[in-house]
């Protein structure tokens, strides 16, 4: 993991400093909240419907089990008792109060974490692949090049204002597990030859309009990275629509200009960049390489696992995934229980994580954009006795990837932007497909939930989404189907009018319906639904 220096902790400590200055004028009256306002959303404090909500940065995704026990340590001493794990990689706490705040992000800077530019109008917390550094297939550990892009835009003076927030994610894998094509800027780590770059893709995102990202260069050299990316959010800058919050995404640019407009644009900005000679030393990312060098794995190690107990035989498979290094495992932990909140974690669950990362992972645990959580250096040998521990604590769910594997935002028992609750929808639904048998039956089915247009549940990249929208002061739920957030990233279709609660959880097992009898041997949901197309789910539906 990365480790700061001196020239990291001063940062954050001065920024603590400066947000208690702040939130005491506040208290005092000496600022407005349209004052406050700003300063607040830039250290992750936002108003929601009860309380402050304050974010935390989990900068790609990585947590010590220092860190993670002194977030469960905020939630027992600062909020109700739990955190909520968010599809950013991020945590949020929900029932802040002002005048914790500073204390809370005081706290948090002494295990080297912050909640710097998880709000406003910047280059948001950068996300990555929950299983880099230990995915067999991957090219070169992206997380050096993600803490590279965290240092080079943590307050960078030409982008602290962009005309609308931006999120950037980089992976090394041809496997996507990070929904890199919907991000505002996706970089996809590749080899040519014996030289390392990336594949760059700009203009993705969800929202109110979604749109996967086409990729404008097919080869920058790593040497070159960041200057291309300046490049592009120079273009973004300049350009970018500032008189309408609607359509000042990147996206929208993107669209606007074209393609191929945007993409001349963005080499004549860089060429120029590269004459000015604006590039970062080679030695800092030699630098930042060491942090993420292997671990101490114990050699010579038995990939044998006693699948003797049922219960843990089925866990292992689904919830296991294989490790580069012989002997060991890489282990997800489902935050996902029958009738739970999606993303929720107690403050005892999160201790009990801390220990188990602490014990059996070599101190490292990592949360995943599916409001999940891994431990990615797990011997083989430890599986069962993590499992016990995770089945005590109501952790050991087996649904990676399956229907019961909700993905859901706060919604509007929360949120001031919802127009619909999520989690109550997300509980019955699980409840209604809890059967072990037939998740496994179903197989692959990626279902997410988003209480508004602004898309933090994916909605547009569920297999199976769900958006809640106001219809004349009821709550209501749009339908989409054919979504995917992988490698083969496409968006959701409305399947028409939208339902009720119950409704929509009877609808969708209608559509489960149809895909069990129309699937073809070997088909996923997504596969039976890019084959036959809507007709038969809307027919099945709407009669």
């Amino acid at each position: 993991m990365y480790r700061y220096d001196s020239y990291d902790q001063s940062i954050v400590d001065a920024r603590v400093e400066e947000f208690r200055d702040q939130v005491q004028r506040r208290l005092a009256g000496h600022l407005t909240e349209d004052q406050f306002k700003p300063l607040r959303l830039m250290n992750g404090l936002y108003l929601q419907l009860h309380a402050y909500m304050l974010r935390i940065a989990i900068p790609y995704g990585t947590l010590s089990a220092r860190q993670m026990r002194k977030l469960g340590e905020v939630a027992r001493k600062y909020d109700r008792g739990y955190g909520h794990f968010t599809t950013r990689t991020n945590i949020q706490f929900n029932w802040i109060k002002l005048a914790d705040a500073p204390d809370i992000l005081a706290e948090l800077a002494t295990v080297e974490m912050h909640a710097i530019q998880t709000s406003g109008n910047c280059i948001r917390n950068i996300s990555s692949d929950q299983y880099a550094g230990v995915a067999a297939d991957e090219v070169t550990d992206p997380r050096p090049w993600a803490e590279l892009l965290r240092q080079w835009s943590t307050f960078h003076p030409e982008f602290t204002y962009l005309p609308r927030k931006f999120k950037i994610c980089v992976i090394a894998t041809a496997e996507d597990r990070s929904a890199m094509r919907l991000h505002d800027i996706g970089l996809k780590l590749v080899k040519r030859g014996d030289e390392i770059g990336a594949e760059v893709y700009a203009g993705g995102g969800m929202g109110r309009t979604p749109m996967v990202g086409p990729q404008i260069r097919d080869f920058v050299p790593e040497d070159e990275v960041i200057p291309y990316l300046e490049a592009c959010l120079r273009v973004y800058n300049r350009y970018g629509r500032r008189d309408n919050k609607f359509k000042a995404r990147i996206k929208i640019l993107v669209h606007e200009l074209g393609v191929e407009e945007y993409k001349r644009q963005v080499e004549e900005e860089f060429a120029q960049m590269k004459v000015l000679g604006l590039n970062p030393p080679r030695e800092e990312l030699d630098r930042i390489r060491p942090f993420f060098a292997n671990p101490a794995y114990e050699q010579g190690l038995s990939d044998e696992i006693d699948r003797g107990d049922p219960a843990f035989a089925l866990w292992v498979d689904r919830q296991v995934a294989t490790h580069r290094q012989p002997g060991y495992a890489i282990v997800n932990i489902s935050l996902k229980p029958v009738g739970g909140i999606p993303g929720d974690a107690s403050a005892d669950q999160i201790d009990l994580i801390a220990d188990l990362a602490e014990h059996y992972s070599l101190d490292e645990l990592r949360v995943t954009h599916a409001q999940n959580l891994v431990l990615p250096h797990v011997k083989k040998a430890d599986l069962y006795a993590i499992w016990q521990k995770l089945d005590e604590a109501g952790l050991a769910e087996a649904n990676l990837d399956l229907i019961g594997d909700i993905i859901a935002c706060p919604g509007l028992d929360y949120c001031s932007l919802a127009n619909a609750r999520s989690i109550p929808l997300a509980q019955k639904l699980s409840e209604r497909f809890a059967s072990p048998d037939r998740q496994k039956d179903l197989g692959e089915l990626k279902l997410k939930i988003s209480g508004c247009i602004n898309a933090c549940g994916h909605h547009h990249a569920g297999h199976i989404g769900i958006l809640g929208v106001d219809r004349k002061g009821v709550e209501n739920f749009q339908l989409l189907l054919g979504g995917s957030g992988a490698e083969d990233a496409s968006l959701g279709q409305i399947t028409g009018p939208g339902f009720s609660e119950d409704g929509v959880v009877d609808a969708i097992e209608k559509v489960t319906d149809i895909y069990l009898a129309e699937r073809a041997q070997g088909e996923r949901f997504l596969d039976t639904y890019r084959r036959i197309g809507m007709k038969p789910f809307k027919e099945a539906i709407y009669g």
